[in-house]
């Protein structure tokens, strides 16, 4: 929804709150609290054109394209762009536009070949050999979003930690309404190595990644965001298919020790807020008189923002500013949040990060701004949302490999193994269980 028209210099109302007060934890527990229940209609939608997708293949893809993106064509043939459109989208781009994204994507490469695991093997005084054996997965599906806007930075962010980590295949899929197609996202994809790409989207763009059509291969995982469609149709393949996860709206939390300007603050908070409506931005911080200078701040820099209406409603429904007895619970309050993006803007940041228990990404000091870490920094922006950060990680290289178990037991091992498992199989009621490892002893 819109928020209603501000009098220019009228303070934005944004909830404010103090770890004091006795009902603290009862308010931020209620502006915390999102509504993750998905909406009936959307489920069913997504199940129809999931089930369509599966049975029909290409030909339901090509006429969802037509209907959703108003983008028609005869065959999938059309909607595949071919590598070298990739490459000349590349050479499109102006130098700033060039250079920056060249820059971006070596730090994210090098970030990512720093985890990179290797398979591994030990042994044991019985002869015996386990380990465990890394390998890449085979194929995976990378959605990108289209429409209102275009984000080559989740191109980045997705396809290299697939190709650190040896994906052979990853087929990309974005939605280009209207047949338009955006030479930064295209360019994105021949720089990371996407192998291809289909102008497609929505919820029969996973279908077709995770059931194969004629045109499309089917992928072991699909990653990227997307509407609540594309989340919704990701929700519903899990299990078929792997995928990243099922984001929310963004989150940023500040923590600051009120030296930092008011303005760098504001702008921060602002960075999550313009991503939409239901975006959650927070400041936490021991100082009442700064609260009141970065409201200044936003008061007065909010009226230019291009995406202010976005900003206003986002700041206005779940924008918290809250003051805290001092920077320890400052830390321990932004632990329970667990939030998506987390700044510790303070004269000794690394001081703090020891009692942070729960955080997405945390950027340390007063020039770290989150937007570096969006494009540039080199870890991962697919970072966990909605306190998941409790127990999820950023995605990254390792979100692209699979384990496997490697076990060699030696004639000798059997005889000592053998007793245990059969001993244990007995007491589980298996006695096949048993009798295999019976089987090898000796005596």
């Amino acid at each position: 929804m819109n928020s209603p028209e501000r009098i220019p210099g009228q303070t934005l109302p944004i909830t404010r709150l103090s770890s004091v007060a006795a009902d603290f934890q009862e308010r931020l527990k209620t502006m915390l609290a999102i509504d993750s229940e998905q909406d009936e209609s959307i489920s069913q939608t997504v199940k129809a054109i999931l089930k369509d997708v599966q049975k029909r293949g290409d030909a339901a893809v090509l006429e969802y394209t037509a209907r959703f993106d108003r983008v028609s064509a005869k065959s999938m043939q059309q909607l595949e762009m071919p590598v070298a459109e990739l490459k000349a989208a590349f050479e499109s781009l102006s130098p700033q536009h060039r250079e920056a994204l060249v820059a971006a994507a070596k730090r994210i490469r090098i970030f990512h070949e720093a985890q990179r695991q290797e398979s591994w093997s030990m042994g044991d005084e019985h002869g015996n050999q386990l380990g465990q054996r890394i390998s890449a997965l085979d194929r995976v599906g990378l959605y990108v979003p289209g429409g209102k806007a275009a984000y080559p930075s989740s191109v980045l962010m997705n396809a290299l930690p697939a190709k650190v980590a040896g994906v052979p295949e990853v087929i990309m899929v974005v939605p280009t309404p209207g047949g338009e197609r955006n030479a930064l996202v295209l360019a994105a994809a021949h720089l990371a190595g996407v192998d291809r790409v289909f102008a497609i989207g929505g919820a029969q763009a996973v279908a077709a990644l995770a059931y194969g059509t004629a045109s499309v291969p089917a992928v072991d995982k699909i990653v990227g965001p997307g509407n609540a469609y594309v989340a919704e149709a990701k929700r519903q393949v899990f299990g078929k298919v792997g995928i990243d996860m099922i984001a929310g709206p963004s989150e940023i939390l500040v923590i600051c020790d009120g030296k930092t300007n008011p303005d760098w603050i504001a702008m921060d908070l602002f960075s999550q807020a313009e991503h939409d409506e239901m975006a959650q931005s927070i400041l936490l911080t021991p100082d009442a008189a700064y609260i009141d200078a970065v409201q200044e701040s936003i008061d007065r820099l909010l009226p230019d923002m291009p995406r202010r209406a976005v900003i206003e409603t986002s700041l206005r429904n779940r924008g918290i500013l809250i003051q805290t007895r001092n920077l320890e619970e400052a830390c321990e309050i932004a632990s329970q949040i667990a939030p998506e993006h987390l700044e510790v803007s303070t004269a000794d940041p690394e001081q703090w990060v020891g009692r942070i228990r729960h955080a997405g990404a945390i950027f340390l000091g007063r020039y770290a701004s989150e937007s570096i870490g969006d494009y540039c920094a080199g870890p991962n922006h697919v970072l966990p949302t909605m306190q998941t950060a409790r127990f999820s990680s950023p995605l990254g290289v390792y979100d692209f490999q699979k384990r496997t178990s490697l076990i060699n037991v030696s004639e000798q091992g059997a005889q000592v193994l053998g007793r245990v498992a059969s001993a244990l199989a007995w007491g589980e009621h298996l006695p096949a269980h048993a009798r295999a490892a019976e089987m090898r002893l000796k005596d």
